[in-house]
């Protein structure tokens, strides 16, 4: 049933708003509501509500941890940071909305932690709860600060080296962290405050002034995080061979942080999440341009198996590997480079 109503909807996108003109001629105009009613819910908000539930599962791991302070709920702590990390990363090729007007990104994934102010908060005498860290800047709460406190510096940090203050520092990051995620997802939310309302209504009731403007954010999007990943991600801690400018270093999720980042950008351009199967901006661009979607289809695989061709940690690879850096990153900028000059334009000449 699902699969048949989304061929029917595909059928919209292409054929609806037929008229005749005064020769008896069709005239086609198309109608991409349903890419952007597809996008909006089965990819943005489902994203965010796995963040959401995902976090959750995130406190009660490290309640149990401070509880119970033992190898396995260490380890079971460490995935469920990993596990909530995840639909953060596949997030980021649609950082637009609540996530930037709102400023909530800063309280979710500030990069690098500030051990500096982080050591003196621990060893400090203020009671460490989720509404003290909530007024904190965001290099000191957030999926960085929890993953120093629960990997260490060196990624080796073993059960004895945690004191109470840090569990204590851990438990009430997650619960700000859960905080914001939930902020995020009730923002998308359409029984909350519906932002989702834009995308899905672009050209009517909106901020959106039409629905080609509201394809271009998503495609901007896009374009964003293959640069980032590219030219920042990689190329920062690469060029200047300095591990300090790496993100995710401390829990070696480097590579996992970049992959998702591309797959942020596939389940939006396909128009699917997880086991959810839609319609995306594919879909339009296969009606006007089959060769460019294959092109967009093959940069996309590309550019996630050669992250994930890298050898080793991206740690090790910028000093032992670094071939295997070099191809990752040009892939992933041919992506981008597919993005700007073939897919926007398309979308922008609608």
């Amino acid at each position: 049933m699902k699969r048949i109503k989304n061929i029917f909807l595909l059928f919209l996108v292409v054929l609806i708003g037929v008229s005749c003109d005064d020769n008896g001629t069709s005239n086609i105009s198309a109608d991409y509501k349903p890419v952007l009613t597809n996008i909006s819910n089965d990819v943005i908000v489902s994203t965010y509500l796995e963040l959401y539930n995902t976090s959750k599962a995130l406190v009660n791991t490290l309640s149990v941890l401070e509880t119970n302070p033992n190898i396995a709920n260490l380890e079971a702590a460490r995935q469920a940071w990993r596990d909530a990390r995840r639909p953060w990363e596949q997030s980021e090729g649609f950082l637009f909305g609540p996530v930037d007007q709102k400023g909530i990104d800063p309280s979710i994934d500030s990069w690098p932690v500030n051990e500096t102010d982080l050591n003196a908060v621990l060893n400090s005498t203020n009671d460490l709860t989720k509404s003290y860290l909530d007024g904190l800047d965001g290099t000191l709460k957030g999926f960085h600060t929890i993953e120093y406190l629960l990997f260490g510096s060196n990624g080796n940090k073993t059960l004895n080296e945690f004191n109470a203050r840090q569990f204590d520092y851990l438990l009430a990051s997650a619960q700000s962290l859960l905080g914001s995620t939930e902020e995020l997802y009730f923002s998308w939310d359409e029984a909350h405050e519906n932002f989702v309302a834009n995308l899905i209504n672009a050209g009517t009731s909106s901020i959106y002034p039409s629905q080609q403007s509201a394809l271009q954010e998503i495609i901007n999007g896009m374009i964003a995080i293959a640069d980032e990943v590219a030219n920042g991600k990689i190329n920062d801690p690469y060029s200047q061979k300095d591990l300090t400018l790496e993100e995710s270093r401390f829990s070696a999720n480097s590579k996992a942080d970049f992959s998702d980042n591309i797959r942020s950008i596939k389940n939006a351009y396909l128009g699917t999440y997880k086991n959810a199967f839609g319609i995306g901006i594919s879909s339009i661009v296969k009606e006007k341009n089959s060769a460019l979607d294959i092109k967009m289809k093959q940069r996309l695989e590309d550019a996630i198996h050669g992250i994930e061709s890298i050898q080793g940690t991206f740690t090790s690879a910028i000093f032992n590997a670094p071939q295997s850096v070099i191809d990752a990153q040009q892939k992933v900028r041919s992506l981008q480079e597919v993005l700007e000059a073939e897919v926007l334009p398309l979308i922008s000449g609608l």
